[in-house]
């Protein structure tokens, strides 16, 4: 293995990127500081929990037929974009989505026996090998949630509700909620044939991509973005012309269930979703930021999945995906900041050899007391420290010096309003964490 020179040093992989504690710019695109995602993270985690929804956490390397057999062998996922992984003669990939994994650990684990629906939702790091662009990466970030073990139609309504109240939470509010029902599993051959006899008739126009699809599943061509391709779908057959009574009734429960909701959206027809496990209800919800691609979120109902991975029943569920990084951009599009918010609560400033060696034992003591506190290291100046002090964001500077050693005491500096008062250093930790806690 080589190893770097002075005149070369390691770089991030193509389309991904570091999370600093400071924004910072990567390959063109701006990436938020630590505490932006922690925060993205904590009002998803909030919503979660108002909903009743729990945490699931998946390995990030897993099984590849587990990714071929769930999401589907024809779809760009599996014959373009997965990274994969060989080792002992086995191969694994790096999860492209994760509700294969969450189905898998739910028949795993046998969580069907703790009762009822599970109520999961999830957040992490998934991989494909995009090409890298504006809102899509080679490592990206998403949340979503998997409501596994019921055909009510409530549980559609439930997840779309969901995912309505996060965006809701951020103040994110220039989007359109798109919806469709695809029919059940035996409905989808005759819609099959109906669109390879309509898209036979006009080869000429294909794409070679919408060509392959049209022998291996010609639904995925209703996803085209090509417009000589998209003006054919003015005519093209309609999914809903083929599905079920029961699938009809299904979808027309869900309307209702968002019209009382007063959830708004638009009914799309040629909506289909890029994966093999969907059935019946599909949506995305998009923002009009994010261009050609504008998905912010998109999911809805996968019941033969469970089968798909090796359960010998049928097991329904439902679910959404969505894209952190295209969050940002949304945020960002709508001049919503994410909160500047510090975690350090004091900071100790010290003069002199004593004084450094007693602030030292002073930051320890508070720091078990339950406050965040920092200090500058390298016996630096008053004003360096001070100017430290402020940049951390902290509430107050903790100043100790030889004088306040000798009394007993140390300064204790508001750094908002700039007063200042003496603190016998014995009762530092009961009154500042008692201000903490105020």
């Amino acid at each position: 293995m080589s190893s770097p020179t002075r005149d070369m040093a390691f770089q991030t992989i193509r389309g991904t990127f570091d999370i600093l504690p400071d924004e910072h710019g990567s390959s063109g695109s701006t990436v938020p500081a630590s505490s932006s995602w922690r925060w993205v993270e904590g009002v998803v985690r909030g919503v979660m929990e108002r909903f009743a929804f729990e945490e699931i956490r998946t390995p990030v390397l897993e099984p590849v037929e587990l990714v071929a057999r769930g999401v589907g062998a024809g779809t760009d996922i599996v014959s373009k974009e997965m990274f994969t992984v060989e080792r002992s003669k086995e191969t694994y990939v790096l999860r492209p989505e994760v509700t294969a994994p969450v189905m898998r650990a739910f028949l795993q684990h046998h969580l069907e026996q703790r009762g009822g629906a599970q109520r999961l939702y999830y957040i992490g790091p998934c991989f494909r090998a995009e090409r890298p662009q504006k809102g899509r990466f080679r490592q990206f970030h998403q949340f979503g949630t998997e409501l596994i073990g019921s055909d009510d139609p409530r549980a559609d309504a439930e997840t779309i509700a969901n995912v309505r109240a996060i965006y809701t939470a951020f103040g994110v509010t220039r989007t359109t909620l798109r919806i469709n029902t695809l029919g059940d599993a035996a409905d989808r051959p005759a819609y099959r044939d109906a669109l390879r006899d309509y898209f036979s008739s006009h080869l000429d126009a294909l794409s070679e991509t919408s060509r392959t699809r049209l022998e291996v599943n010609p639904l995925r061509i209703l996803d085209t973005k090509n417009e000589r391709e998209r003006e054919l779908l003015g005519d093209a057959p309609r999914v809903t012309d083929f599905i079920s009574p029961e699938a009809r009734e299904h979808h027309a429960r869900l309307l209702s269930l968002l019209d009382a909701l007063e959830v708004p959206y638009v009914e799309d027809p040629l909506l289909v979703r890029g994966l093999d496990y969907y059935s019946r209800t599909v949506f995305e919800l998009e923002h009009d930021a994010l261009g050609a691609q504008g998905a912010l979120a998109a999911g809805g109902r996968y019941d033969g999945l469970a089968e798909s991975v090796g359960s010998k029943k049928t097991v329904p569920a439902v679910g959404y995906a969505a894209g952190i990084e295209r969050l940002f951009i949304a945020l960002e599009a709508e001049n919503v900041d994410p909160p500047l918010v510090s975690s350090t609560d004091v900071f100790v400033v010290t003069l002199g050899d004593a004084a450094e060696s007693a602030g030292f034992g002073i930051t320890q003591t508070l720091r078990t007391a339950g406050l965040s506190v920092d200090f500058a290291l390298g016996g630096r100046s008053l004003k360096a420290q001070m100017k430290a002090a402020d940049r951390s964001g902290a509430r107050v500077a903790l100043v100790v010096g030889d004088d306040e050693l000798e009394a007993g005491v140390a300064q204790v500096r508001d750094l908002e309003f700039g007063e200042q008062r003496a603190v016998p250093i014995a009762q530092l930790a009961l009154e500042l964490a008692g201000e903490g806690a105020a």
